[in-house]
């Protein structure tokens, strides 16, 4: 009897374990806050990295080979076009030409002397007096006198251009840079780099936008007004103080970025702009469109993308990949993946996983 009861007892231990075994754990619901995603009227500025660049800058390269012999300038001032920059030894092109000059002379004289033999040879032929092939003999002579003549001319002007390169003009009005060489340096035609030349009434800044962008950058391009205040620059917290406009848009997109470069240009009055200074451009967006806002703290950041948690009917979340735009305040600007009337997770959010439980908390 004692060995039934034991019999029986262990039975009953092994059906409840075996029911417990079996039993699904239901999953516990993460608390969350939701926030219906809503839309508004939004004035805010996007933001691109831009650079600083001069509308004309030239480097100023010699074109003949030589010695430094002067620097007529002082290193960032402003030149004028025309102005003497520097000066290369002239010696060597000066006796060039003096040489080119005399061999003209030369020229010119056998030119003289081969004319009078033509003419008197035809004046000879008219009486039957000299042989037709010394008549000959005479014109081609005169025209290979005047070939080279026409070639000692030519070098003349070649030989000129030599004397006129060693002297370094400013290209355009604008300011010069430090002097990458001093008096005495010796310098190579076309290789040695003098100083540089820009402009700098105005400046142009350059950035990049998507190529999703063209058709709207095109319309501000064609509806600029004169006191628009659309396109401004940031450097830092620091805005400059006055509005640029756009220049042009790049013939051809990049293939490897999708994006094409954009030029604006800024009005450089107490010379704050430099080229190469990199900054921010800011362009106002004041579209009467609504866009979609949503608390930032509601976004997470998994491997450069940007996730929300939208909640669906049976109380689960699902993960949802979403283009953030600019971000206003505590709310951002989601350009894609989103729209009005869905809800989302706000709170709670760094406990969610894909197809989690939910429960609003109090």
């Amino acid at each position: 009897m004692k060995y039934y009861s034991a019999a029986l007892f262990a039975f009953v231990v092994l059906s409840c374990g075996k029911k417990d075994q079996q039993q699904p754990t239901q999953p516990q619901a993460v608390a969350v806050t939701l926030s219906d995603v809503t839309t508004a009227e939004a004035s805010y500025h996007e933001e691109y990295p831009g650079t600083v660049v001069a509308l004309n800058e030239i480097e100023l390269r010699p074109q003949v080979t030589g010695f430094v012999t002067g620097i007529h300038f002082t290193d960032g001032a402003r030149v004028r076009k025309g102005q003497l920059l520097y000066s290369i030894d002239a010696q060597l092109y000066n006796a060039n030409y003096d040489q080119a000059v005399a061999n003209l002379n030369v020229q010119e004289a056998n030119l003289v002397k081969a004319q009078k033999d033509a003419d008197r040879y035809h004046e000879l032929e008219k009486n039957d007096a000299v042989a037709k092939q010394l008549v000959d003999n005479a014109d081609a002579a005169l025209e290979v006198a005047k070939r080279q003549a026409e070639a000692a001319k030519a070098n003349i002007k070649a030989v000129q251009t030599s004397v006129r390169y060693t002297k370094v003009t400013a290209p355009f009005d604008g300011v010069i840079g430090i002097s990458a060489v001093k008096v005495g340096a010796a310098v190579s035609a076309g290789q040695t780099v003098l100083n540089t030349v820009s402009t700098d009434g105005q400046l142009a800044v350059d950035f990049n936008v998507d190529q999703k962008e063209i058709y709207r950058f095109t319309n501000l391009l064609k509806n600029q007004k004169a006191a628009d205040s659309t396109f401004t620059l940031k450097f830092g917290e620091e805005i400059y103080p006055a509005s640029g406009k756009i220049a042009l848009i790049d013939r051809a997109v990049d293939p490897q970025t999708g994006s094409i470069k954009t030029r604006l240009v800024f009005p450089n009055k107490d010379n704050q702009l430099r080229a190469g200074m990199s900054g921010t451009v800011r362009v106002l967006n004041n579209a009467k469109a609504k866009s979609v806002l949503i608390p930032y703290k509601a976004v997470t950041e998994q491997l450069g993308e940007y996730f929300v948690y939208v909640a669906g009917d049976s109380s689960k979340v699902s993960q949802r990949r979403i283009v953030l735009g600019t971000a206003i305040g505590s709310n951002v600007i989601v350009k894609e993946g989103l729209k009005e009337g869905e809800k989302i997770a706000i709170e709670g959010v760094q406990n969610l996983r894909e197809g989690a439980v939910i429960k609003e908390g109090k």
